[in-house]
Protein backbone atom coordinates (compact mmCIF):
# COMPACT_ATOMS: atom_id res chain seq x y z
CA UNK A 1 0.00 0.00 0.00
CA UNK A 2 1.29 3.49 -0.87
CA UNK A 3 2.30 5.89 1.88
CA UNK A 4 -0.29 8.63 1.80
CA UNK A 5 0.96 12.22 1.64
CA UNK A 6 -2.31 14.11 1.55
CA UNK A 7 -2.09 16.69 4.33
CA UNK A 8 -0.08 19.17 2.26
CA UNK A 9 -0.20 20.31 -1.36
CA UNK A 10 2.70 21.90 -3.23
CA UNK A 11 2.44 25.28 -4.93
CA UNK A 12 2.77 23.58 -8.33
CA UNK A 13 0.01 21.07 -7.61
CA UNK A 14 -2.23 23.80 -6.21
CA UNK A 15 -1.90 25.76 -9.47
CA UNK A 16 -2.63 22.60 -11.47
CA UNK A 17 -5.69 21.95 -9.33
CA UNK A 18 -6.95 25.53 -9.73
CA UNK A 19 -6.55 25.35 -13.52
CA UNK A 20 -8.33 22.02 -13.74
CA UNK A 21 -11.25 23.21 -11.61
CA UNK A 22 -11.76 26.40 -13.62
CA UNK A 23 -11.61 24.62 -16.96
CA UNK A 24 -13.86 21.74 -15.86
CA UNK A 25 -16.64 23.61 -14.08
CA UNK A 26 -15.76 27.29 -14.00
CA UNK A 27 -15.01 27.54 -10.29
CA UNK A 28 -12.35 30.16 -9.63
CA UNK A 29 -10.29 29.15 -6.62
CA UNK A 30 -8.32 32.08 -5.24
CA UNK A 31 -4.97 32.11 -3.53
CA UNK A 32 -4.65 30.67 -0.05
CA UNK A 33 -7.39 28.05 -0.45
CA UNK A 34 -5.12 25.03 -0.13
CA UNK A 35 -6.96 24.06 3.05
CA UNK A 36 -10.21 23.76 1.08
CA UNK A 37 -8.71 21.28 -1.36
CA UNK A 38 -7.18 19.24 1.45
CA UNK A 39 -10.45 19.13 3.42
CA UNK A 40 -12.53 18.18 0.37
CA UNK A 41 -10.08 15.67 -1.10
CA UNK A 42 -8.89 13.73 1.95
CA UNK A 43 -11.66 11.12 1.91
CA UNK A 44 -11.41 10.61 -1.86
CA UNK A 45 -7.65 10.14 -1.73
CA UNK A 46 -7.93 7.62 1.09
CA UNK A 47 -10.80 5.72 -0.54
CA UNK A 48 -8.89 5.48 -3.83
CA UNK A 49 -5.52 4.83 -2.12
CA UNK A 50 -3.96 7.74 -3.99
CA UNK A 51 -0.71 8.73 -2.35
CA UNK A 52 -0.39 12.40 -3.31
CA UNK A 53 -2.01 15.32 -5.10
CA UNK A 54 0.44 14.89 -7.96
CA UNK A 55 -0.84 11.34 -8.46
CA UNK A 56 -4.45 12.56 -8.23
CA UNK A 57 -3.91 15.30 -10.78
CA UNK A 58 -2.13 12.94 -13.16
CA UNK A 59 -5.15 10.62 -13.00
CA UNK A 60 -7.56 13.52 -13.58
CA UNK A 61 -5.57 14.98 -16.48
CA UNK A 62 -5.05 11.63 -18.19
CA UNK A 63 -8.61 10.43 -17.67
CA UNK A 64 -7.37 7.19 -16.14
CA UNK A 65 -9.27 5.97 -14.22
CA UNK A 66 -12.23 7.52 -16.00
CA UNK A 67 -14.33 8.19 -12.89
CA UNK A 68 -11.67 10.26 -11.11
CA UNK A 69 -12.43 13.52 -12.93
CA UNK A 70 -16.12 13.42 -11.95
CA UNK A 71 -15.26 12.35 -8.40
CA UNK A 72 -13.01 15.40 -7.91
CA UNK A 73 -15.62 17.80 -9.35
CA UNK A 74 -18.26 16.16 -7.20
CA UNK A 75 -16.25 16.65 -4.01
CA UNK A 76 -15.31 20.26 -4.80
CA UNK A 77 -18.80 21.45 -5.77
CA UNK A 78 -20.81 19.98 -2.91
CA UNK A 79 -22.06 23.01 -0.96
CA UNK A 80 -24.08 23.71 2.16
CA UNK A 81 -27.70 24.69 1.70
CA UNK A 82 -30.88 25.13 3.74
CA UNK A 83 -34.65 25.47 3.48
CA UNK A 84 -36.05 28.90 2.57
CA UNK A 85 -32.49 30.23 2.45
CA UNK A 86 -32.49 34.01 3.08
CA UNK A 87 -36.33 33.87 3.08
CA UNK A 88 -36.92 37.04 1.05
CA UNK A 89 -36.56 35.47 -2.43
CA UNK A 90 -39.29 32.97 -1.65
CA UNK A 91 -41.52 35.65 -0.15
CA UNK A 92 -41.02 37.71 -3.32
CA UNK A 93 -41.72 34.64 -5.45
CA UNK A 94 -45.03 33.94 -3.69
CA UNK A 95 -46.32 37.44 -2.98
CA UNK A 96 -45.08 39.25 -6.09
CA UNK A 97 -44.03 37.00 -8.97
CA UNK A 98 -46.70 34.31 -8.64
CA UNK A 99 -49.33 37.01 -8.05
CA UNK A 100 -48.20 38.87 -11.16
CA UNK A 101 -48.43 35.67 -13.20
CA UNK A 102 -51.94 35.07 -11.87
CA UNK A 103 -52.92 38.60 -12.93
CA UNK A 104 -51.60 37.83 -16.40
CA UNK A 105 -53.60 34.59 -16.49
CA UNK A 106 -50.51 32.49 -17.11
CA UNK A 107 -51.49 28.85 -17.57
CA UNK A 108 -48.14 27.12 -17.32
CA UNK A 109 -44.96 28.05 -15.50
CA UNK A 110 -41.49 26.49 -15.78
CA UNK A 111 -38.93 27.20 -13.06
CA UNK A 112 -35.24 26.30 -13.12
CA UNK A 113 -33.29 25.74 -9.90
CA UNK A 114 -29.83 25.83 -11.48
CA UNK A 115 -27.66 24.63 -8.58
CA UNK A 116 -30.00 22.48 -6.52
CA UNK A 117 -27.44 20.71 -4.31
CA UNK A 118 -29.31 18.18 -2.13
CA UNK A 119 -32.74 19.46 -3.19
CA UNK A 120 -33.70 22.04 -0.56
CA UNK A 121 -34.09 24.90 -3.05
CA UNK A 122 -36.40 23.22 -5.61
CA UNK A 123 -38.51 21.62 -2.89
CA UNK A 124 -38.73 25.01 -1.14
CA UNK A 125 -39.97 26.50 -4.42
CA UNK A 126 -42.58 23.74 -4.65
CA UNK A 127 -43.69 24.34 -1.04
CA UNK A 128 -43.93 28.07 -1.77
CA UNK A 129 -46.17 27.33 -4.75
CA UNK A 130 -48.38 25.03 -2.69
CA UNK A 131 -48.83 27.76 -0.11
CA UNK A 132 -49.72 30.22 -2.87
CA UNK A 133 -52.27 27.82 -4.36
CA UNK A 134 -53.82 27.30 -0.92
CA UNK A 135 -54.29 31.06 -0.55
CA UNK A 136 -55.47 31.55 -4.14
CA UNK A 137 -57.35 28.41 -5.24
CA UNK A 138 -58.32 30.07 -8.53
CA UNK A 139 -54.64 30.49 -9.46
CA UNK A 140 -53.75 29.21 -12.92
CA UNK A 141 -50.28 28.01 -11.82
CA UNK A 142 -51.31 24.44 -11.11
CA UNK A 143 -49.30 23.15 -14.08
CA UNK A 144 -45.98 24.50 -12.82
CA UNK A 145 -42.86 22.43 -13.50
CA UNK A 146 -39.62 22.80 -11.55
CA UNK A 147 -36.42 21.62 -13.24
CA UNK A 148 -33.58 21.20 -10.75
CA UNK A 149 -30.01 20.78 -11.95
CA UNK A 150 -26.57 20.35 -10.44
CA UNK A 151 -23.11 19.34 -11.61
CA UNK A 152 -22.70 16.95 -8.66
CA UNK A 153 -24.03 13.47 -9.41
CA UNK A 154 -24.00 12.47 -5.73
CA UNK A 155 -26.07 15.52 -4.82
CA UNK A 156 -28.61 14.69 -7.52
CA UNK A 157 -28.98 11.15 -6.18
CA UNK A 158 -29.59 12.53 -2.69
CA UNK A 159 -31.99 15.20 -3.95
CA UNK A 160 -34.11 12.69 -5.88
CA UNK A 161 -34.57 10.62 -2.73
CA UNK A 162 -36.22 13.66 -1.08
CA UNK A 163 -35.35 12.22 2.32
CA UNK A 164 -33.71 14.18 5.13
CA UNK A 165 -32.70 13.70 8.74
CA UNK A 166 -33.90 15.85 11.62
CA UNK A 167 -30.79 18.04 11.62
CA UNK A 168 -31.15 18.98 7.94
CA UNK A 169 -34.85 19.72 8.35
CA UNK A 170 -34.04 22.04 11.23
CA UNK A 171 -32.09 24.36 8.94
CA UNK A 172 -34.69 26.93 7.90
CA UNK A 173 -37.85 24.83 8.08
CA UNK A 174 -40.59 25.68 10.58
CA UNK A 175 -42.32 22.99 12.62
CA UNK A 176 -45.60 23.80 10.85
CA UNK A 177 -44.11 23.29 7.39
CA UNK A 178 -42.36 20.11 8.48
CA UNK A 179 -45.68 18.62 9.60
CA UNK A 180 -47.54 19.79 6.50
CA UNK A 181 -45.07 18.98 3.72
CA UNK A 182 -43.10 16.01 5.08
CA UNK A 183 -43.92 12.57 6.43
CA UNK A 184 -41.80 10.71 8.93
CA UNK A 185 -40.31 7.34 7.98
CA UNK A 186 -38.30 5.94 10.87
CA UNK A 187 -35.77 8.58 11.87
CA UNK A 188 -35.97 10.31 8.48
CA UNK A 189 -38.42 12.75 6.91
CA UNK A 190 -39.63 12.48 3.31
CA UNK A 191 -41.03 15.25 1.12
CA UNK A 192 -44.70 14.58 0.43
CA UNK A 193 -45.67 13.37 -3.02
CA UNK A 194 -47.58 16.52 -4.00
CA UNK A 195 -44.44 18.62 -3.39
CA UNK A 196 -42.09 16.10 -4.95
CA UNK A 197 -44.01 15.41 -8.16
CA UNK A 198 -43.51 18.94 -9.51
CA UNK A 199 -39.72 18.59 -9.41
CA UNK A 200 -37.51 16.74 -11.87
CA UNK A 201 -33.72 16.52 -11.69
CA UNK A 202 -31.05 16.67 -14.39
CA UNK A 203 -27.26 16.89 -14.44
CA UNK A 204 -26.08 20.24 -15.83
CA UNK A 205 -22.72 21.97 -16.00
CA UNK A 206 -23.44 25.71 -16.12
CA UNK A 207 -20.57 26.18 -18.57
CA UNK A 208 -22.33 24.01 -21.16
CA UNK A 209 -25.39 24.63 -23.34
CA UNK A 210 -28.80 25.04 -21.69
CA UNK A 211 -30.72 24.37 -24.91
CA UNK A 212 -31.85 20.87 -23.91
CA UNK A 213 -33.54 22.24 -20.81
CA UNK A 214 -36.00 24.35 -22.79
CA UNK A 215 -37.38 27.78 -21.90
CA UNK A 216 -38.21 29.05 -18.43
CA UNK A 217 -40.34 31.71 -16.78
CA UNK A 218 -38.23 31.87 -13.61
CA UNK A 219 -34.59 30.98 -12.95
CA UNK A 220 -32.99 30.62 -9.54
CA UNK A 221 -29.20 30.96 -9.72
CA UNK A 222 -28.46 31.77 -6.11
CA UNK A 223 -25.05 31.75 -4.42
CA UNK A 224 -23.44 30.28 -7.53
CA UNK A 225 -21.96 33.18 -9.50
CA UNK A 226 -19.61 34.06 -6.61
CA UNK A 227 -17.47 31.07 -7.61
CA UNK A 228 -16.91 32.20 -11.22
CA UNK A 229 -14.59 34.64 -12.95
CA UNK A 230 -16.12 37.88 -14.32
CA UNK A 231 -16.03 36.45 -17.86
CA UNK A 232 -17.81 33.28 -16.77
CA UNK A 233 -20.42 35.27 -14.83
CA UNK A 234 -21.21 37.37 -17.88
CA UNK A 235 -21.48 34.30 -20.11
CA UNK A 236 -23.76 32.44 -17.70
CA UNK A 237 -26.06 35.42 -17.14
CA UNK A 238 -26.41 36.16 -20.85
CA UNK A 239 -27.15 32.53 -21.67
CA UNK A 240 -29.70 32.39 -18.86
CA UNK A 241 -31.31 35.48 -20.38
CA UNK A 242 -31.69 33.55 -23.62
CA UNK A 243 -33.20 30.63 -21.68
CA UNK A 244 -35.97 32.84 -20.28
CA UNK A 245 -39.34 33.51 -21.84
CA UNK A 246 -40.26 37.19 -22.38
CA UNK A 247 -40.58 39.05 -19.04
CA UNK A 248 -38.99 36.09 -17.28
CA UNK A 249 -37.53 36.45 -13.78
CA UNK A 250 -34.08 35.80 -12.34
CA UNK A 251 -33.25 35.34 -8.65
CA UNK A 252 -29.63 35.69 -7.50
CA UNK A 253 -28.00 35.32 -4.09
CA UNK A 254 -28.06 38.20 -1.62
CA UNK A 255 -24.43 39.11 -2.32
CA UNK A 256 -24.66 38.70 -6.10
CA UNK A 257 -25.48 41.24 -8.81
CA UNK A 258 -25.80 41.54 -12.58
CA UNK A 259 -24.14 44.96 -12.58
CA UNK A 260 -21.19 44.94 -14.93
CA UNK A 261 -21.96 41.44 -16.21
CA UNK A 262 -25.18 41.64 -18.21
CA UNK A 263 -27.53 44.35 -19.48
CA UNK A 264 -30.29 41.87 -20.37
CA UNK A 265 -32.17 42.39 -17.10
CA UNK A 266 -33.84 45.18 -15.17
CA UNK A 267 -33.67 45.25 -11.38
CA UNK A 268 -36.96 44.92 -9.50
CA UNK A 269 -36.96 46.37 -5.99
CA UNK A 270 -40.01 44.63 -4.62
CA UNK A 271 -41.42 44.90 -1.12
CA UNK A 272 -39.88 41.52 -0.33
CA UNK A 273 -36.44 42.15 -1.84
CA UNK A 274 -34.44 42.53 -5.04
CA UNK A 275 -34.76 40.30 -8.10
CA UNK A 276 -34.46 40.75 -11.86
CA UNK A 277 -36.73 40.68 -14.90
CA UNK A 278 -35.76 40.17 -18.51
CA UNK A 279 -35.94 43.40 -20.45
CA UNK A 280 -38.59 43.61 -23.16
Amino acid sequence: MSTLNINTITTTDYERFKNFLEQACGILLGNGKEYLIISRMTKLLRDENIASYDELLTAVESGNPHHMRDAVIDAMTTNETSWFRDRSPFEALEKEVFSEMDNEGKRQCRIWSSACSSGQEPYTISITLSEHLALFPMSSLTRTQIIATDISTSMLVEAKQAEYDEALLGRGLSAERKQQFFRQVGDRWMVTDDIKRRVSFKEQNLLLSYDALGKFDIIFCRNVLIYFSPERKSDILNRMARALNPKGYLFLGASETITGYSDAFEMIRGQQGVYYRLKS
